[in-house]
């Protein structure tokens, strides 16, 4: 393992966690969080839902992540699929300033 796969995965657990925190009590809805979970099957999570987790991101690792920002340039198809592993590697490349 790379120090990079260690901060990658740093950074999921994390990212993991903070959507614990919108999401709520994952044993009661009976979902994990892996990186192949989805935000709006998965979850059941709106676009108000990830605009708030947004926020939670740019609290927690800074300005430099803009989820917001990086969700206006995707389609809409591809905000629907997003997956917890996508946003965990975006944030991963912000923080390393790879953007």
């Amino acid at each position: 393992m790379t120090t990079k796969d260690t901060a990658e995965d740093t950074t999921f657990g994390t990212v993991a966690r903070l959507l614990g925190e919108i999401v709520g009590d994952l044993d009661i809805l009976g979902v994990e969080i892996t990186r192949e979970t989805t935000f709006h099957e998965d979850l059941g999570l709106e676009s108000i839902d990830l605009v708030t987790f947004a926020g939670i991101l740019t609290e927690h690792f800074g300005e430099r992540v803009n989820l917001a920002e990086h969700l206006a340039e995707l389609e809409l198809d591809e905000v629907i699929g997003l997956r917890v592993g996508d946003i965990a590697d975006y944030v991963a490349r912000c923080v390393a300033g790879e953007r």
